[in-house]
């Protein structure tokens, strides 16, 4: 499925719309300035406030890292495949628990990938 290629400048949230900051595992492809994210590319969120239901109370269970689950197909950055927007993307609490997709705001949209 083609789409752009995602960057470490793109505007993403996790699903309870906390911020998620992509971290770049190559700095020599870039696009639009910036460098291109890879399926090995780290993907951090901070300030998460989602909850869960724990008996009388509520347990802390933020968002916390996220990961690409599809990459591209014939894109490669430095031997690794490409992240696609808007491809499936999973964020994660500190025990992993799946939290839902990232939302995707702002992504370049000049060169696209498969």
């Amino acid at each position: 499925m083609p789409g752009p290629l995602l960057h470490v400048g793109a505007v993403a949230s996790c699903p309870h719309a906390a911020p998620a900051n992509i971290l770049p595992s190559q700095a020599r492809v870039l696009v639009s300035g910036q460098p291109v994210a890879t399926i090995s590319s780290q993907i951090m969120i901070a300030g998460c406030p989602f909850q869960i239901p724990a008996g009388p109370a509520m347990k802390p269970s933020p968002c916390l890292t996220a990961k690409w689950l599809m990459p591209a197909v014939r894109v490669l950055v430095m031997g690794q495949p490409a992240a696609l927007a808007p491809g499936p993307s999973l964020a994660q609490s500190p025990e992993q628990i799946p939290q839902g997709p990232l939302i995707l705001s702002v992504v370049q949209a000049r060169v696209i990938g498969t």
